[in-house]
């Protein structure tokens, strides 16, 4: 009964986490349109997702990340071609973001503060430089091989979307440290700091 209590208590949070993802991609979201009705934007989704990693482990954080972020995909115009990519490599930043902060460093076990402070930026930049890496690499090939977009378009589209995607890491990796170093002594001491899997 017990494990049934936590599983659901962590699915209720993924699902609020989702829905934050969600809305900070999609209401705080300055888009930058590109040359053939393409665009790239600046955006705080990614916060959110590495956010929800560190608090609730690498798969439900993931989760979270990626359905938000696949949903507000779908709502847009836009990006709705992209919705299957955004899934796979969302859950992926959730993934090595958890792998960092909950398998090898363990931080939810911890109490001492610098200690939490260096790995959750070391979490936080493990899982945004994957992604400033992956977003424009495989957004090339997906734009250029399954969208069937001309060669020009999509390496135009991948150096904008390095270059958002880059600032969007810096902001984002600024923040969830901040937010989630400040939110962590409340949630251990409501109890909700329990250890993770990935």
């Amino acid at each position: 009964m017990n494990k049934q209590h936590d599983t659901l208590i962590k699915l209720a949070e993924t699902a609020l986490l989702a829905a934050l993802c969600y809305v900070t991609f999609t209401f705080l979201q300055i888009k930058i349109p590109v040359p053939g009705g393409d665009a790239t934007s600046i955006h705080l989704g990614n916060a959110v997702c590495v956010l929800a990693a560190l608090l609730l482990g690498g798969w439900y954080g993931g989760l979270a990340g990626a359905i938000g972020m696949t949903i507000g995909d779908l709502m847009d115009p836009v990006y709705i071609t992209v919705a299957p990519k955004t899934f796979v490599l969302k859950l992926c930043i959730g993934l090595i973001t958890g792998l960092v902060a909950h398998r090898i460093a363990h931080i939810n076990q911890s109490h001492d503060k610098k200690y939490i402070l260096k790995w959750s930026i070391l979490a936080s930049v493990a899982g945004l430089a994957f992604n400033v890496v992956a977003d424009p690499v495989t957004g090339y090939f997906y734009k250029q091989y399954i969208l069937g977009q001309p060669q020009e378009m999509a390496s135009v589209l991948a150096k904008l979307s390095t270059a958002t995607t880059f600032f969007n890491a810096l902001v984002s990796a600024v923040l969830v440290v901040f937010v989630y170093n400040a939110l962590r002594p409340a949630l251990a001491k409501a109890g909700l700091m329990k250890p993770s899997a990935v």
